[in-house]
């Protein structure tokens, strides 16, 4: 269905407005389509209004929320009953009676021998942790019986004897006889008395 150039007589395709070869313009049955004001589209899908739907329901929710929120935080709560006034504390005289004698078990002495030795040696054990974390010689102190074990990679390192010597006397004094340096992989490295 093609038709015919009216200035050169080549057959044109329907569509051209002006002829392929010598430009000449075409009349307008001859290869003009004729064009409509609807829009082409361009999509096959068919077109939807707004989804009223999906607005109510986000709505609903957002009301339930507040209201869960908002009658959980307006719940009478029982006030506390107001405290009675507290009473005055009542002074005492300057010179005070001596109190009577407490009849009772007499009082026993200062123990002796090994319940003495019963010293908590946790004070002692703290400081030389804090002064082998100072000296940068990182490691951790364990108590077992009389023995202190301090595990430290850096027990051969020739900072660690000297601290311990500053430390002697305080850990005797704390109950602990002997000191044993442990390498972090088990090896005793070195143990001595206190």
């Amino acid at each position: 269905m093609s038709a015919v150039c009216p200035a050169c007589g080549v057959a044109v395709v329907p569509g051209y407005v002006r002829c392929p070869k010598c430009h000449a313009s075409l009349p307008v049955g001859l290869g003009r389509i004729k064009r409509t004001t609807l829009d082409p589209g361009g999509t096959a899908v068919p077109q939807r209004g707004f989804p009223i739907s999906a607005v109510l329901i986000a709505l609903g929710v957002a009301v339930a929320i507040i209201l869960v929120f908002g009658l959980r935080g307006s719940s009478k709560k029982a006030e506390p009953e107001p405290r009675a006034p507290a009473e005055p504390i009542q002074a005492i005289a300057a010179n005070p009676q001596p109190l009577a004698p407490v009849v009772g078990r007499p009082a026993q002495p200062a123990p002796s021998g090994p319940e003495a030795a019963a010293v908590d040696p946790g004070p002692a054990v703290a400081e030389l942790k804090l002064a082998l974390r100072d000296k940068r010689l990182w490691g951790s102190v364990a108590i077992t019986g009389q023995r202190i074990e301090v595990r430290s990679g850096s027990c051969a390192d020739p900072a660690m004897q000297p601290l311990i010597e500053t430390k002697k006397s305080l850990l005797h004094s704390a109950g602990l006889t002997k000191l044993r340096c442990v390498e972090q992989s088990g090896a005793v490295v070195f143990e001595r008395d206190l």
